[in-house]
């Protein structure tokens, strides 16, 4: 994050609803990535419904805790999509996914990260692969037990590396042209709108 953008993010509400969604969910929110987890106090979900209330992007709870929600946020077309594509079913299906509906998929994968955050189960890996992640580096981070990495940013990277170095440097830029935007006044629902046409 460059240094102008550090100051203004040092001036927002840190703790608004739209800063968070902006700081954690950029490359969605801006189009350039399917999905992404948001993590918001419990209070601030009517609030995120809200902003996303007529855009292409979805919620689904995956936890509650004592006092935050873990959220997916994804679109929905471009995730099941994915999620369809025959390698990725394959993780899946060894991973003990049956179901290749998107809602039974999603269902599955929030029993599974409520049972790893309640301390019942170890974490799943597959994770990775409902944010959207290449699989091979999902396959790479769950065979080289998170070691072995080509290079380290949004994910651990297995494959590509100059590929997703790329893809990464967007991702700040995108985050960092979102912050200046909603400094700006820009309705962050606005900003969702124009960008959906990127998929």
């Amino acid at each position: 994050m460059d240094r102008e953008v550090f100051e203004i993010v040092k001036g927002m509400d840190g703790k608004a609803p739209e800063t968070l969604l902006a700081l954690q969910c950029a490359p969605l929110l801006t189009g350039l990535k399917m999905s992404n987890l948001l993590i918001v106090p419990q209070g601030y979900l009517e609030q995120v419904a809200r902003m996303l209330a007529g855009t292409d992007i979805f919620s689904y709870i995956l936890y509650m805790g004592e006092e935050k929600a873990v959220l997916l946020l994804y679109r929905a077309r471009p995730l099941e999509k994915y999620l369809a594509e025959p390698n990725v079913r394959e993780v899946l299906g060894q991973s003990g996914y049956r179901s290749l509906g998107l809602r039974d998929l999603l269902a599955s994968f929030a029993a599974r990260y409520t049972a790893y955050r309640n301390k019942q189960a170890g974490f799943p890996h597959e994770m990775g692969l409902f944010l959207g992640y290449p699989v091979e580096d999902v396959v790479g981070f769950v065979e080289n037990k998170g070691k072995n990495y080509l290079y380290a940013g949004y994910w651990k990277v297995y494959r590509n590396k100059k590929q997703k170095q790329q893809l990464f440097r967007k991702y700040d830029r995108a985050k960092e042209a979102l912050i200046r935007l909603l400094a700006q006044g820009v309705n962050l629902s606005d900003v969702i709108c124009v960008c959906s046409d990127n998929w």
